[in-house]
């Protein structure tokens, strides 16, 4: 019985690893052939890479990487910053309604983003950021799972080790700094891998606050690119969604062991 229920496991997992990455295997395929054998998956038609320089041809990619790049740098900072904060805050400090200003900032878990879009543009076009990246990240910046995530891991912090820096004379920003954000990087690790990820590919919001080149991301440049009115070619669209998803695959493939211990270190604390 043991066996059968590690056979069906294991059966389960190689299923679901098959079914998520059937997608990226066609869009491998698709890339590095013409479209008509692309399509028709003829196996023993030419490999080619003449898709990926037309793609590369066809928009400035180099701006659009550098954008999300840039994008993806300035929310994680905000977010290190805020989460940080309040998430010490909310661990270590005592204040009136501690408990009640939690619970509304978790409340914010259970907010779509899509549903203060509106408000977010208001708020963004008062401020004068739009089309620009700080626009399209700011709104991203007060993570609620970034404050709780910070504050799980500070709770998990001896209290000795706080004491014993206030002894020596460490105010609350020397402590957070020297005693709570060095034993908390595992966390920090493990919400940058999740934080990156997530922003490397949205969409909708950078879609409607940005205008121009000169602030769009890869997201939004590579609909543009495969918009039905530029021509659709499958194979040509496939070779920029490779390039686009590249920097993540890449960077997952060399450092998955330690994604996965940051991860785990994350949920021991």
């Amino acid at each position: 019985m043991k066996s059968l229920t590690t056979f069906m496991d294991s059966f389960g997992a190689i299923l679901l690893a098959i079914i998520w990455i059937a997608p990226l295997l066609f869009a491998f395929w698709a890339a590095t052939h013409s479209t008509s054998d692309a399509v028709n998956l003829n196996l023993f038609s030419p490999w080619t890479l003449d898709n990926f320089r037309v793609a590369w041809a066809g928009a400035p990619w180099l701006k659009y990487f550098l954008n999300t790049f840039m994008l993806v740098t300035v929310i994680l900072i905000g977010q290190f910053v805020l989460t940080t904060l309040a998430g010490f805050a909310f661990a270590q400090l005592d204040f009136p309604g501690k408990d009640y200003v939690f619970i509304l900032v978790l409340m914010q878990l259970f907010i779509l983003p899509e549903v203060l879009i509106v408000e977010n543009y208001a708020m963004i076009s008062r401020l004068g950021l739009f089309d620009t990246i700080l626009g399209v990240g700011m709104p991203y910046m007060a993570s609620a799972f970034g404050i709780f995530l910070m504050r799980q891991a500070f709770k998990g912090v001896p209290i000795e080790l706080h004491e014993a820096a206030r002894i020596e004379g460490c105010g609350l920003l020397g402590i957070l700094w020297r005693v709570y954000v060095p034993l908390a990087k595992p966390t920090y690790l493990a919400y940058a891998l999740v934080s990156v990820s997530t922003h490397w590919n949205n969409f909708l919001w950078p879609l409607i606050v940005t205008n121009s080149p000169d602030t769009r991301p890869l997201t939004v440049g590579l609909s543009i690119f495969g918009a039905p009115e530029n021509g659709v070619d499958i194979s040509i669209i496939s070779a920029a969604t490779l390039m686009s998803v590249a920097p993540l695959l890449i960077a997952f493939l060399i450092f998955q062991r330690q994604f996965v211990q940051a991860f785990l270190r994350a949920g021991i604390k």
